[in-house]
């Protein structure tokens, strides 16, 4: 979340913020409006607590003295007493609706963020890597990993429903071939590997802001937890509530998780195939470092290098797409998007996200430091995702079938697999 006093100073551009990421602006108002009852009430409570503080010590000095408090200071803890009787739960249940409102609010887009509605507004940064050229009308990856026996969705569905999918002979050992590697990959970075829990407490999704504005995205238990969509959250929380110091940090780690995802408002989209499923397996990068932005746009640069050098290992063609202010994240500051080329669709899908927060995310979950000059700061977040199956095993497979419907299998996994070609 956003420090209220950057807010009262810097409501316009927070309004606009709003406006670009395609959320209502009424928030900042409504939170405003919350936050000056809020601050008068503290007042008159702050006010009644140092005379009553006075008053006992009044009261305390002269029994101390062999003497007796006066009627009227007796009168008077009466009356301050009732007063804060009155007032002090008052100035509870508004710091309540104060902290809810104050949850939404979005972060505000970085000045290089291009503004936009939806989609059409992204920039495309760069593409690299050549697309495969076929002398045959490829064929999309479900109906090549079907006839490759490494694919099962009519039986999935039967069992699981709809996006359900079962991975199967190798289907499974290429998958767990491209999470490795890419595990093994951001280890040699030095990142912390970390198996990452799947169930979260709503703490935990607040705080990494996917709630509230994602509340319908997740599925939950009878218990109250959600079933995270990423790693990240997981991730981006391990710290909550502590106070590190300067000396620990970047902190580096990536994490392996299923993930799952509802796909509220998708009906229709990617009904063929595993680009769009319920469930899914993960490799996610996440770095906490210095409330620098500055160095916290380094390190954007550098997790998307990450990403973007396993897309080169694997052979892929891919591009960069900053997104724009309607198609990034409320708790975003800057986002990229990398999208992976798929043949048979003649186009590019996303594959990857990689965004920074400043301290959004921190402030929600305070997680500080001690700065080498004696203050407390909040940390910075950012998080971006190395590995996603099995839409990035669909991409390898669209990307090296054979005109006989074998696949080949990218060098760099040869010894992750044990083999060349899926048969």
């Amino acid at each position: 979340m956003l420090d209220i006093a950057y807010i009262r100073t810097n409501a316009a551009l927070v309004r606009q913020s709003c406006v670009n990421k395609q959320l209502d602006p009424k928030v900042v108002d409504q939170l405003l409006e919350v936050d000056e009852k809020r601050r008068q009430l503290l007042v008159k409570v702050e006010k009644l607590r140092s005379e009553a503080n006075a008053n006992a010590e009044a009261v305390k000095q002269a029994v101390k003295t062999g003497g007796k408090p006066s009627s009227d200071q007796i009168e008077a803890g009466k009356v301050i007493k009732l007063q804060l009787k009155e007032l002090e739960p008052k100035l509870s249940e508004i710091e309540t609706v104060f902290k809810t409102a104050l949850l939404q609010i979005p972060n505000v887009p970085a000045d290089d963020v291009p503004v936009g509605p939806d989609e059409s507004a992204n920039q495309v940064v760069r593409q690299v890597g050549e697309q495969p050229k076929f002398d045959f009308l490829p064929k999309p990856h479900q109906e090549l990993m079907e006839n490759l026996k490494m694919l099962d969705t009519k039986r999935a569905v039967k069992i699981g429903g709809f996006r359900t999918y079962f991975l199967q002979n190798d289907g499974l050992l290429l998958e767990q071939a491209v999470l490795k590697y890419a595990l093994d990959m951001m280890i040699k970075q030095g990142f912390m590997p970390i198996a990452a829990p799947v169930l979260v407490n709503p703490e935990a999704m607040i705080g990494t802001g996917y709630f509230p504005w994602g509340n319908e995205d997740h599925y939950k238990t009878q218990d109250g937890q959600i079933l995270a969509g990423t790693a990240e959250v997981a991730l981006t929380a391990y710290y909550q509530e502590e106070t590190l110091n300067e000396s620990d940090l970047p902190i580096k780690m990536v994490g392996i998780s299923p993930c799952f995802r509802r796909e509220v408002g998708t009906y229709g989209k990617d009904t063929q195939g595993v680009i769009r499923v319920h469930q899914f397996n993960k490799v996610e990068q996440v770095v906490l470092t210095t409330a620098d932005e500055t160095v916290t746009r380094d390190w954007h640069q550098k997790m998307v290098g990450f990403s973007e050098q396993l897309l080169q290992n694997l052979g892929l063609s891919y591009q960069v797409l900053l997104m724009c202010s309607g198609d990034m994240g409320a708790g975003q500051r800057k986002k990229y998007d990398i999208e992976t080329w798929f043949p048979s669709q003649d186009k590019y899908r996303e594959t990857h996200s990689a965004s920074y927060f400043n301290d959004f995310q921190a402030r929600r979950l305070n997680i500080r430091y001690r700065a080498k000059d004696g203050t407390t700061k909040f940390v910075y977040t950012l998080n971006n995702t190395v590995a996603a199956s099995p839409r990035l095993l669909a991409a390898i497979v669209e990307n090296y079938q054979q005109a006989d419907g074998s696949v080949r299998v990218p060098e760099v996994l040869w010894e992750y697999l044990g083999k060349e070609k899926i048969n």
